[in-house]
């Protein structure tokens, strides 16, 4: 005969074994709900691409602007033209010394009533890295009031003249984060 000790005990282990699997059981259902994991420390991976929330292009002109900071050892220069059409369109390049090292081209624009961020990679002699009809694609996966991320690529607002942005990188299988920090370039007086 088991003694009434014994049989709370085994009560205990079932009602934590059955709450385990219930939540085991249950967290596809939450993942997908979020379609969202951590990438790196500041970037988030979109696991469900179906899954991307609303958005239009105006939730994201605060982008826009012409922005300057340092990365990769060089000058990084990001312009961003407002919303127009449905999208905003913008370009990058950076400098070393007296010497390009690369450009980009890149886009945001409404798809599937959310936003998708699409770049091509170009040499200093503006030939492509990507394939010609290729590029690279960063859906939304969260937007809040001063922060869109982006899969792989967070856009953050410090303040009306400094941008933070934090880069998923792979390199030989590893994920790393790199930042670049933006102030708003200050006119030439070229224009």
């Amino acid at each position: 005969m088991m003694n009434p000790k014994s049989r709370t005990t085994q009560k205990n282990h079932s009602t934590r074994f059955l709450s385990t699997l219930l939540l085991f059981a249950a967290l596809p259902l939450w993942q997908g709900a979020f379609a969202q994991s951590q990438n790196t420390a500041h970037t988030l991976k979109l696991d469900h691409r179906e899954n991307m929330p609303a958005a239009t292009i105006n939730d994201v002109a605060w982008i826009a602007g012409h922005f300057r900071g340092e990365a990769f050892g060089g000058i990084c220069e990001e312009v961003w033209m407002p919303p127009f059409g449905g999208s905003m369109m913008g370009m990058f390049r950076m400098v070393k010394g007296d010497t390009i090292i690369f450009y980009e081209f890149f886009t945001i624009t409404e798809e599937s009533n959310s936003l998708n961020l699409k770049l091509k990679h170009f040499h200093p002699d503006l030939k492509g890295w990507e394939e010609k009809d290729e590029f690279v694609s960063f859906p939304l996966v969260r937007l809040t009031k001063d922060t869109a991320f982006f899969d792989g690529l967070t856009f953050q607002k410090l303040d009306q003249n400094t941008i933070q942005i934090y880069l998923a990188l792979r390199h030989n299988g590893e994920i790393s984060e790199t930042e670049f920090k933006y102030h708003r370039a200050k006119s030439r007086g070229v224009w």
